[in-house]
Parts: structure tokens; sequence; C-alpha cells
């Protein structure tokens, strides 16, 4: 198979990119980390620094973001969920950068009543345009026990996996012309909100607030990923000498058993595709979902 002289450019282009990085790859403490930025002391960091909760109750919700800002890498964490009647809450964890052409990667979690489960809501923006949610049922209750939910953000994709089974990719498909985040650092932020407007089932459901505080649970962060710095600079690189480093991001897709999983998880688990939504999009599906099976 031969490469044209510009797909030649570009992968020599995007290999001196991240040969010319550092890689920090560090299992985080939250207080070196993270800051808690609004919600009073509804959100706490405990356990010396491993763990961090954010709680809502009527007066306010809480969240955080990162100290850091990333350009392109791993970014794992792992969720207890609020338990019980969580309908009306939003636990959001998401990559987003700044201003009106920001670029965001979503996971949020949509809270339902007692015994129904959490619809785990995900989006795509580029430069802040979104309209890219895919929503998906869990094939466990995620309120019971921490889960690792994981965003790969490489040049070529973008992978949201769940306890490192894939359940959406986002290609670049800048070659036709639709715009893909890569020139933007993005922080890691989470909150955890009222949305009992349109979180569960469109609003019929409100906030039970009999039932607050509403918590949920973070630990064990992990980033193998490119640290932006105050220079204006993406450092990373193959050398780091920290245990944890793992450069397998750089250039991750989707084995045969990776695929097989995803497969898996949009026959049984998606409940929205807007791929799929011709009521939304009555010119045509966007240009992305034509050129890609996964998305």
């Amino acid at each position: 198979m031969s490469i044209s002289s510009c797909g030649l450019s570009a992968l020599v282009l995007i290999g001196l990119v991240l040969s010319s990085l550092r890689t920090t790859a560090f299992a985080g403490n939250f207080y070196q980390d993270f800051d808690l930025t609004w919600g009073d002391n509804r959100g706490k960091i405990l356990s010396g620094g491993q763990l961090l909760t954010l709680s809502l109750d009527k007066t306010s919700g809480s969240g955080f973001q990162s100290k850091n800002e990333y350009l392109f890498g791993r970014i794992d964490m792992e969720l207890k969920l609020v338990s019980g009647n969580s309908a009306g809450t939003v636990t959001a964890y998401y990559l987003s950068s700044q201003g009106p052409t920001h670029d965001e990667i979503d996971f949020e979690f949509l809270g339902n009543l007692s015994g129904d489960p959490y619809i785990l809501h995900t989006n795509v923006f580029t430069q802040g345009k979104g309209n890219r949610e895919q929503q998906f049922y869990l094939w466990f209750d995620p309120s019971r026990n921490f889960h690792t939910y994981s965003i790969v953000w490489n040049p070529q994709k973008i992978i949201f996996l769940v306890d490192n089974t894939p359940i959406r990719v986002f290609n670049n498909h800048e070659a036709i012309g639709i715009p893909f985040p890569k020139n933007q650092p993005m922080r890691i932020y989470s909150s955890l909100w009222n949305a009992d407007d349109w979180a569960t089932r469109g609003g019929l459901v409100k906030t039970d607030w009999t039932k607050a505080p509403f918590t949920a649970y973070y630990r064990n962060f992990n980033a193998n990923a490119c640290v932006w710095s105050s220079s204006g600079t993406s450092t990373c690189s193959s050398s780091s000498t920290n245990s944890f480093f793992d450069s397998a991001w750089q250039t991750q897709g989707l084995d045969a058993m990776g695929r097989r999983r995803l497969r898996w998880v949009q026959k049984y688990y998606m409940v929205y595709n807007y791929c799929n939504d011709l009521q939304r999009f009555p010119q045509g599906i966007p240009a992305e979902c034509k050129r890609s099976r996964f998305l």
C-alpha cells in the first residue's frame, strides 16, 4: 500500500511532535493535581489526597479542575456515583479548553430513580461546536463500586473507555473538513450539579431534596499525558523514568478484541446516537458519520 506525499508528511509531522514531547505519567494525588473550584466546603479531599468527594444540596453543587492543562494523553479516573435516588443530578467528568471556540471531551452521568439505570452521556466539541451526543446504559450499577472511566486522546482519534472497554471512538476526519481537537490544551474538570430541568426523562422527574446531600467519589487518578507549559509549549517524551509511563496512547487504536467489545456495547447498551437521528438532521447525517463505522 502506497502513501501519498501529503499523507507521509502528515505522519512525519505527528511523529516529530510526539517525539519532541515529554509525557508526564503519574498516579495522582488530589492535593497536588487538582483544585476545588466551587461549592464552598461541598468538595473535599480526604485520605491524604487519595480520595476526593463532591456533594450537592439544595443550595449548591461543587466541582474541581486540574492544575495542569494537557495536549493529548490518556486520562483515567475511578468514580463511584451518587447512590439511591439520583434523579435530577448530573455528575460531569470531562476535558475542556476555554472560550467560545473551545474543545471538549465529555462524560456526563445522568441520575435516575432508585432501581433505574444511570445514562452515560458522551459528547465531543470542536471549535465550540458539539451536537455529537451518544448515550449508553452501563452493564453494572455505577453507584455500588468504583469503576474506571478513561479518555484516550491522540492526533488520530478519541477513545472513550469504561473499565478499559471501549464504548465510543471519534476519529480525526480533518481530510473531509471536520475539525478535530488537536490545538487547544485542555484541563480536567468534574462537577456535581442539579439539572432536573432536563437530566432525568427530559425533566419529568425532579430532584428529591429530602435525599440530599448527594455525593460522588473519586480516586486513583492517573495521567499519561503531554502537559502544556506556561511558556505555551507542550512537553512530553518517551524518556520518562516514571514507573507508570506508558506511551501506547500516542498511537492507540482498537485491536480485534477492542472492536468486538465496542460492537457489544453499541449493540446492547447504546440508547442514543446522533448519527441515527434523522429528525434532528433532516438534511442528512453529519459527514463524519458516513466515514467511520465506530464513532
